[in-house]
């Protein structure tokens, strides 16, 4: 058995009429969700300046502009645009964020090839469950190490995904899932800079790239995961990873429906959300302002602070993944937005004045079980020696089981829509995504964020 294989023959014969209903239904808040943030991130230096560097010939849209380029600097481009802001979605199999990496690839695909929402939708689901399920066979052990998994695993997802939609074979599909696994990159420690969004977009790009030359023939070692020198050995290391297990579940439950998409209620690390969640409400229970907040202490999963672990950071980007800014911002706001992370608000003078009153620790098995990964617990002691805490296992929204609300996902994208078009332009968005099902040509899609008045109308 060769894994690229296996993978393949499940995902290159997935047709939406195999997938349930909750299947379908998370697709759409994923596609959803990640079409908003990609929109709010267009206009991020890290997008603009990629965006400098594409093409200007080609069919397929950079999102929020009237701009068309090559299918490759379109994935690039708006791969880049929709990790910019840290807001797009996550999956706790992959480690990461699954839809980012995939839909971008295909969006760009299907402006140059008439597909169907329908095909669109189960090329999708087709990547994310590929991406998922290899994550489920490499973790912890891949992301502690230090491998940025949305990249190295989501170049899997984007490639299977693109094959999916492009009708490539089983054998095919395999083939791209080979080359891919010699484009996979992406490493922690350019975490907090614009190099972590560029991974999305170079895995973007490197997965549809990996589709193209599979369908043109190109050729690569479809035991390219399991040799001695393959994927699993050099991006894991021997005895670190479990095959069976990627391939033990597949569908079953499809990994969008279980654990699900967690959908992002703040714009920075989701490492940060459940203390952050803590932290909104004891400011809220008990009406705690800065003033009045004498010592803030923080526990979180050390995996997780491995990288949230800033109490000075010097730049929006820093600060994002600075859970120490992140609860001072709580307290100093009352709320976590996008504008917290833009331009110089990262040395706002009142969130400076708490940041060292702020003191994070990874917590051990006495706070939570072994198997809580994603919990927080907070203390917080007032100027007169006041002591109240709080604790979570989750942030909300962070599975399939503890879901945001429809009205909650929808203030988001219409805030996050507005950023780069007329504020009309979301319902329209929103109210297609929701019948995509229905749409005959994914090309009307596009036409709804294209800038250009004149596709605009033409697409009417």
């Amino acid at each position: 058995m060769q894994l690229a294989q296996e993978l393949a023959r499940r995902s290159a014969a997935l047709r939406f009429e195999d997938l349930p209903a909750d299947a379908v239904h998370w697709a759409k808040i994923g596609i959803l969700d990640t079409v908003g943030v990609t929109l709010a991130g267009c206009g991020e230096p890290c997008a603009q300046i990629v965006r400098k560097l594409a093409g200007n010939v080609g069919a397929s849209l950079v999102f929020g502009t009237a701009e068309r380029t090559g299918a490759l600097d379109a994935a690039l481009a708006n791969g880049v645009a929709a990790h910019a802001l840290d807001f797009d979605d996550m999956n706790n199999s992959l480690g990461g964020h699954p839809s980012a990496p995939i839909l971008p690839a295909l969006f760009a695909l299907a402006d140059e090839r008439a597909v169907s929402g329908r095909a669109f939708i189960a090329a999708f689901v087709a990547g994310f469950e590929t991406e998922c399920k290899i994550g489920r066979g490499v973790h912890f052990h891949h992301y502690t190490k230090g491998w940025h998994p949305t990249a190295t695993l989501g170049v899997f997802g984007t490639a299977a995904a693109a094959c999916n939609l492009m009708r490539l074979d089983a054998e095919h599909t395999a083939i791209a899932l080979a080359i891919a696994a010699s484009l996979a990159a992406g490493i922690k420690a350019n975490f907090g800079t614009m190099t972590k969004p560029l991974h999305v977009g170079h895995c973007a790009r490197s997965g549809l790239f990996a589709a193209l030359l599979a369908e043109q023939g190109f050729t690569a070692n479809p035991g390219a995961f399991e040799h001695n020198q393959g994927f699993l050995d050099v991006f894991n290391g021997p005895n670190t990873y479990d095959v069976e297990r990627m391939l033990a579940h597949w569908g079953d439950p499809f990994d969008i429906v279980a654990p699900g998409i967690a959908v992002k209620q703040y714009p920075c690390c989701g490492s940060t959300h459940p203390a952050v969640e803590v932290m909104l409400d004891l400011v809220r229970r008990h009406d705690l302002k800065p003033p009045n907040v004498a010592r803030i202490e923080a526990w979180t999963h050390a995996r997780r602070l491995e990288h949230t672990n800033r109490p000075d950071p010097q730049s929006g980007l820093q600060a994002k993944f600075s859970v120490q800014y992140c609860l001072a911002r709580a307290l100093t706001d009352r709320a976590i937005r996008i504008e917290h992370f833009e331009g110089d608000a990262w040395s706002d003078a009142a969130v400076r004045a708490v940041l060292p009153r702020v003191h994070a620790a990874a917590y051990t098995t006495a706070e939570f079980a072994e198997d809580k990964h994603y919990g927080a617990e907070l203390k917080v002691t007032t100027t007169d020696g006041k002591v109240v805490s709080g604790k979570v296992d989750e942030a909300a929204g962070r599975t399939s089981g503890n879901p945001l609300s429809r009205e909650r996902l929808r203030e988001k994208f219409d805030n996050c829509v507005a950023r780069a078009l007329p504020r009309s332009r979301a319902g329209a968005l929103a109210e297609m995504i929701e019948r995509l099902d229905n749409v005959a040509d994914m090309r009307n899609f596009s036409a709804l964020v294209d800038l250009a008045p004149a596709r605009q109308r033409a697409s009417a």
